[in-house]
């Protein structure tokens, strides 16, 4: 007991007052300590500035929590990674996306959509004026053309090609505008925006200035009211001059012999020139699903759907400089659609030595072989049948491309249920997991055909998002 008392009057004599040391003051108090011989004037400005620390304090506080907040809900969003090579129809998917469930934000691009379509189209004639020019350049009156045969065009096509030449100038500061920094036609030979640019409020705004300058600046009208650079006006005055000289029968067999078919590429809407080069051309849905607008980085797109649940869909360049820049983007992703045209005749843009179907299928194999997505339902949608069609019916051969094709029957069945075998191959043996293996066949220009598909495709991520959640 004697112990006992003793520890705790020793106890006591330690927290007794007599015993306390005088606290020194740290240097926070310090900061905030009222200097000697403060006037009222100073006391009111310091206790302002301490009020104004504190609130900013509230503000940043108040700002890492909602952060924090929308950090925690879109960990609970569906993500879904669009990925392929640069022109699988990346872009055009997800513009059947926004059709089919944000119509209302899809219509209202359209001012913009209208604006790259003509842009779309410029760069068609300008392609098709450059064949033109070669021809007329290698074979002279005298001369013949590099096969040998006699050229069958003319003066009158030298000067309708002249007449179409301002096209080309409006073509370069249209897309000048869009690109201010480093713009060399000679290296982006197409439309290119960079993600996160804000290009579509620099679209708008360059459109609707060309409808009519603002007030005070004076620039050639037309009666209408138009300006006179504006695409909708020139495209009118030159409308017959391109359709005359995508329908003549001579520029169609320099086409045929030289290999090209400007029909195959993305955007293109020479076919549709007499429709869409006019003073009230609005476009219609499939115009703005078909327009061709290159992206550089990768462009977040959010959607809410109306059953609530909240989608992030992710739109990155499939450029082979671009790729590194995928790999950020699979974490915590809960499904991939992977783009995969069958082209077999077609070689990289970046790299005319690579063949565009043997490059979809070695990404295939990376993408189902990445160990960040071994938790993502990967899909995978053979697109552009439509060209697929085109280039079996013109009699060319798989097999002088796949010489693995061997002697199979050169039609769209055999060929899409080959390569479709040969991807499910790939899936079930570079999966890290067990897992699903799905596919379609789609044409994204088909906007009634592909929205089915993307109906389909939506429910079973969300089944399988739901699933992972124990939700169901």
């Amino acid at each position: 007991m004697a112990q006992t008392k003793l520890h705790s009057r020793s106890s006591v004599d330690r927290f007794s007052p007599i015993n306390l040391k005088p606290v020194q003051d740290d240097a926070w108090s310090n900061i905030f300590k009222p200097p000697p011989n403060e006037t009222v004037d100073e006391k009111r400005e310091r206790i302002a500035r301490q009020q104004e620390a504190q609130r900013i304090s509230r503000e940043i506080d108040e700002g890492i929590l909602e952060s924090k907040k929308l950090f925690d809900k879109k960990k609970k969003a569906i993500k879904v990674l669009l990925l392929g090579q640069a022109e699988s129809g990346k872009s055009t998917m997800l513009r059947n996306f926004q059709l089919a469930f944000c119509p209302t934000y899809f219509h209202g691009e359209a001012l913009i959509w209208k604006t790259i379509i003509q842009l779309n189209l410029i760069g068609s004639v300008k392609k098709l004026l450059s064949i033109v020019e070669d021809e007329l350049e290698t074979s002279g009156p005298r001369s013949r053309s590099p096969t040998g045969s006699t050229s069958s065009l003319s003066d009158h096509h030298r000067r309708t090609r002249m007449r179409l030449l301002p096209l080309l100038s409006m073509e370069t500061n249209l897309v000048r505008q869009l690109l201010p920094e480093h713009y060399d036609p000679s290296r982006t030979p197409e439309i290119c925006v960079r993600a996160g640019s804000g290009w579509k409020t620099v679209l708008e705004k360059v459109t609707l200035e060309r409808r009519g300058p603002p007030t005070g600046q004076r620039r050639p009208m037309t009666n209408d009211g138009r300006s006179k650079d504006d695409p909708t006006v020139v495209l009118a005055a030159s409308k017959d001059d391109i359709v005359s000289l995508w329908e003549d029968e001579s520029v169609r067999e320099v086409l045929k012999r030289r290999g090209v078919r400007l029909e195959d590429s993305p955007g293109f809407f020479l076919t549709d020139t007499a429709r869409i080069a006019t003073v009230d051309y609005e476009p219609t849905e499939a115009d703005i699903v078909r327009a061709r607008l290159r992206t550089f980085g990768v462009e977040e797109h959010r959607f809410l759907q109306d059953n609530g649940s909240e989608w992030y869909i992710y739109d990155v360049g499939g450029s082979r400089s671009m790729r590194p820049q995928w790999v950020p983007y699979f974490d915590d992703v809960q499904a991939i659609i992977f783009l995969a045209p069958l082209s077999f005749n077609q070689v990289l843009e970046e790299d005319r030595q690579v063949n565009r179907l043997e490059d979809s299928i070695y990404l295939w194999k990376e993408v189902c072989l990445n160990p960040l997505l071994a938790r993502a339902n990967i899909i995978l949608f053979l697109n552009k049948m439509d060209i697929l069609q085109k280039t079996l019916a013109a009699g060319i051969k798989v097999a002088t491309y796949v010489p693995s094709y061997g002697a199979t029957p050169n039609d769209v069945e055999n060929v899409t249920k080959y390569f479709k075998e040969k991807f499910r191959a790939y899936h079930k043996r570079l999966s890290p997991r067990p897992r699903t293996f799905f596919c379609h066949e789609t044409s994204a220009i088909d906007t009634k055909a592909t929205q089915a598909v993307l109906a389909g495709v939506r429910d079973g991520i969300l089944r399988h998002h739901l699933e992972e959640l124990n939700v169901i």
